[in-house]
């Protein structure tokens, strides 16, 4: 095989692997701050609708909705960072996400894109010792200008307050 038919033959995916390129992240705003996540945990992308509220949740835990006979719990991420009182409107939406088999949507102040980041656009999160908890911080990546917060979604979703999420369902 001549140098020029190999080279033909080379999908774009695995040129891009050959680059270095990355995992693609979902971005999304929170207030002021964007975030991204990986793409592969989400499973849609809906209008904010009505829940059915639990008795007794924490507050970040909006209540339930029935999405195709699933219930799914509805964890509203600006009272979960303590972002300040939500604010619902046209743009608000709720990103569901599959992790590890389990059903959860997320209420975001909006949706931007979806992004490929390379390794090297990756920084590492800073250290803030016991200022607060950054466990589910991955890193911050840098677009352009723009800085993203990338939250290990599924960290977040499975940690010990989260895990009243299944008490709240079941």
């Amino acid at each position: 095989m001549t140098e020029a038919a190999l080279h033909e033959s080379t999908t774009p995916a695995a040129a891009g692997a050959a680059l270095g390129v990355g995992r693609e992240y979902l971005t999304f705003t929170l207030g002021a701050e964007g975030y991204g996540i990986d793409i592969l945990k989400v499973q849609e992308i809906r209008g904010y609708e009505a829940v059915t509220k639990i008795a007794n949740a924490p507050e970040f835990i909006k209540g339930v909705v029935n999405l195709r006979g699933t219930i799914v719990p509805i964890v509203d991420m600006r009272i979960k960072f303590n972002l300040g009182a939500a604010e619902y409107n046209q743009f608000t939406v709720v990103i569901v996400l599959n992790l590890s088999g389990r059903v959860v949507g997320m209420v975001v102040d909006s949706v931007s894109d979806v992004i490929a980041l390379t390794p090297q656009q990756i920084r590492p999160a800073p250290d803030f010792s016991s200022a607060f908890d950054t466990q589910y911080i991955t890193g911050l990546g840098t677009v352009d200008e723009r800085m993203l917060i990338l939250v290990d979604i599924e960290r977040l979703m499975s940690g010990a307050d989260m895990g009243l999420i299944e008490q709240a369902v079941h």
